[in-house]
This record gives C-alpha cells, structure tokens and sequence, in this order.
C-alpha cells in the first residue's frame, strides 16, 4: 500500500502528540454494512453549506455529487484518530496535502472549494459513522501560498457556524507554512526519541538521519573547513518549543526531559535537585521528585516512574509520570516556564 510522508507524518503526530490510541490512514467509509446515524441532520448540513457557499462565494463545493449517498461514498479521511479518555471519545480527521511548489488543485477557487468539500464532508463521516460530536477537523499542508490560505481561513468562521447550528462541536483548524512547523513537525521531532516502532515511517527516517548527521557534518567540515555549515550537516532536532503546546503532558515531558538529559543540557546540579521532594514541588508542582536514580530499585521500574530509564553522566534515572492538565490541577504552565529558562 502506498504511503505518504504527510499521512505518516501526521499518523505520528496523532499517536505521540495527541495521545490517540487507535489511529488509521486512508480510512474510508463502507456504506454498504455500516448504518448511517443521524441522516437528517446530516443532510440538513450539506444543503445549507451547498447554499450558503454558492451564495456568498459561488462556490459549488458538491458539484459533481448528486446525492449524499453518493458525496460520502467519495470519503476518504487522510488520517483518523480517537482519543480514549475518562469514559469519552475525541476524534481527529486530518486531510493533508503535500505540494511543493504551494497548496493547489487547479487554480485558487477550485482548491478553497475542495478544502471546504473535504471538511464538511469529514464532519458529515464522523457523526454519521462515528455517532460523536466532538473532535477537530484538520487541513494541514506545509506550503500554502498567501491568498490561497486567506481565502481559505475567510471560510473557516463559516464552516464553524454551520456545525454548530448542527450542534456538531468540532473544532475546524487549518495548519500550514510556519504552523505546520511548529504545531506538527517540532512535537514529532521531541517526540522521536522515545519511539521505538519500525512502522512509523517518518520517525524513522529522522532517527536514521540522526544516527548519520554527526559524522555527516565532520565530513564536511575535513572537506571545507573555511565554509559555513550547511543546512542538511545538522541533527534535526526541535527548534521551537511554542510547538510543543500541541503535545499532551506527559508525551511532552518524558519526550523532552530525555533528550536534555542524554544531551547534558541540564547540570549536574540541577539533575540532584530534581531527585527532592522540594524541589519538584516548588519548580514543577508535582508530588514526587522528578527523577529517581535507577540503582535504589536495581534498573526495576517503580510506581509513579515511567519504564526506561534515562542516562545522565554516567548514571540512569527514572523520570516520574505523574503529571496533569485539568483545570484543579494543572502542570503544563509550570514545565513550560521551567522549559523556557532551559532554551
């Protein structure tokens, strides 16, 4: 089967960033053996955006569908995650596109026209397929030229109010150009470091950059040791942590903290605080010391520390797992500062 890079790109985002259990590429519909839920309001939905894009943009976004049979058979979401948690579901669909030269599918109307097509149409899957009314609708490309994301994002507050005149609640976003980067392409990144899964294609390919960059660049500083360093001689590592907002918690401290320990990019000095009670509570607000040095449990995990442990001068420690982001009890703002001050 035919994979590409944006799908598995944002395949990973989905599992690491956004804590998704199940998470699917190409997934499509199968209208002959699922019961389609909630038709009226589905219908409902794709006359009223048929209208009001045809009147306020002459838009024909169904043109070509003559039915809503027919525009759902058509679906295809690129990548399709749930998120599992607390008895609830949150679903995520993701269209992306990969063009180099600029997001286009023949000329600018006719791309806005499919991009719209493409979410609503999503929206009409999920709660049709899925029979939840809760997630984020995602068109994410890395290069969308200036007036066709303008013309775009002049929809979006359209798409939105359609939806929940629906009592649909789902978040439509789009990510692109500089976005792209930091809300997509730097939480994958951070997050590289702890997978381990061969399928995950794009992962895979930035760890065996990785593993090669080192020498990659003291080749080229032996062959030209007068010049500037080039782009591609650098390890491609996470260069923005305002990015790093799109990953839940706990992904994000684990995934951090290990690269900064393994890399020395936090002192001796520190790393003992990190080991009180004190410290921990005043610096990140959590219960526990932050770190845990492996030798007191003989490399055995413990309760409250994440399995696997990290290596730091010569000494392999636990990093503790109890965080949280909800409203009574919320970690991030104090890791992030912590974060900030470290870059």
């Amino acid at each position: 089967m035919k994979i590409e890079i944006g799908e598995s790109l944002l395949y990973s985002w989905l599992r690491h960033a956004k804590g998704c259990q199940l998470v699917q590429m190409n997934w499509k519909t199968s209208s002959n053996s699922w019961e389609m839920k909630n038709e009226e309001t589905i219908r409902k939905l794709m006359l009223d955006s048929s209208e009001l894009f045809s009147s306020k943009y002459n838009y024909q976004i169904y043109k070509g569908n003559s039915s809503l049979s027919q525009l759902l058979q058509q679906a295809e979401i690129d990548v399709l995650g749930v998120n599992f948690e607390e008895n609830s579901q949150y679903l995520y669909a993701i269209d992306v596109a990969f063009h180099e030269a600029g997001l286009n599918y023949g000329g600018k109307d006719e791309t806005v026209m499919r991009v719209a097509k493409k979410i609503l149409r999503s929206a009409m899957c999920l709660y049709g397929y899925f029979d939840i009314k809760v997630g984020e609708i995602i068109f994410a490309s890395p290069k969308i030229n200036n007036s066709v994301i303008d013309a775009i994002m002049e929809c979006v507050p359209d798409m939105q109010d359609l939806l929940h005149k629906c009592g649909l609640n789902y978040n439509v976003r789009i990510i692109g150009n500089d976005d792209f980067d930091e809300k997509i392409m730097q939480p994958v990144i951070a997050a590289t470091a702890l997978n381990s899964d061969t399928s995950e294609l794009f992962m895979r390919s930035m760890q065996m950059y990785n593993m090669f960059s080192h020498d990659n660049r003291k080749l080229n500083e032996r062959l030209h040791p007068k010049s500037k360093r080039t782009p591609m001689a650098e390890t491609i590592e996470v260069t923005n942590i305002d990015g790093l907002s799109e990953m839940k918690i706990g992904v994000l401290v684990r995934s951090t903290l290990t690269k900064m320990l393994n890399s020395h990019e936090i002192s001796e000095e520190e790393i003992v605080l990190m080991q009180t009670a004190e410290y921990s509570k005043q610096t990140f607000d959590i219960q526990f010391p932050l770190l845990r040095k492996a030798s007191l449990s003989n490399g055995e995990k413990v309760l409250r520390y994440w399995s696997g442990a990290v290596e730091a001068y010569g000494e392999k420690y636990f990093i503790c797992s109890e965080w949280y982001e909800v409203a009574q009890n919320n970690d991030r703002p104090h890791f992030m500062k912590w974060l900030t001050l470290h870059k």
